[in-house]
């Protein structure tokens, strides 16, 4: 007959299934997680903040024609020049309000553009280690239960054949007196 297996600890291994079950449980949901987030924010920045700095550029361009008729209505009335130097400053304050929404605008095209170019490659490597955690870790887990399985076999057949094995406690005799 061949040699024995020198099996030291099937509880490790039992101990190890249970972490690697433990873990995946907890890594999935952080994996589903970080995909949420990515969409999250991907819909915030093509819906929210694109609608917000289209209505707050619409907005500003108003209130700078505002400005840029209370500015001409004044230069027709001849108003006193200190009226006309505010009026003035205040169509400049609006230019730049407006320049400042469409700088806005053009970043957030920019990084809508970006934001995929950047993201996809990692959103493609969450991809594979869910996918991964999916399937082969679940077989590796399956794999475990059969190593369980087969050792605990083993064991009982040395047990019951009457040979003891490392795994089983030897027995202690007393004396009597």
């Amino acid at each position: 007959m061949p040699e024995k297996a020198q099996i030291t600890s099937v509880e490790a291994i039992g101990s190890f299934r249970s972490q690697l079950i433990v873990f995946l449980g907890q890594a999935r949901p952080v994996l589903e997680e970080v995909a949420n987030e990515m969409s999250r924010t991907r819909l915030w920045l093509q819906n929210e903040q694109r609608m917000f700095w289209e209505n707050e550029l619409r907005r500003r361009e108003r209130r700078l024609e505002e400005a840029k008729q209370e500015l001409f209505n004044a230069t027709i009335s001849s108003l006193p020049t200190g009226t006309a130097a505010l009026l003035r400053m205040t169509v400049q304050r609006t230019q730049r309000a407006v320049h400042e929404a469409e700088a806005k605008m053009r970043l957030l095209k920019h990084w809508d553009n970006e934001l995929d170019n950047r993201a996809a490659p990692l959103m493609k490597q969450i991809g594979q280690l869910h996918g991964f955690l999916a399937t082969d870790m679940t077989r590796a887990v399956a794999y475990l239960d059969q190593i369980l399985r087969t050792l605990d076999a083993y064991r009982n057949v040395g047990v019951s054949s009457g040979e003891t094995t490392v795994a089983a406690e030897p027995e202690k005799t007393e004396d009597k007196k």
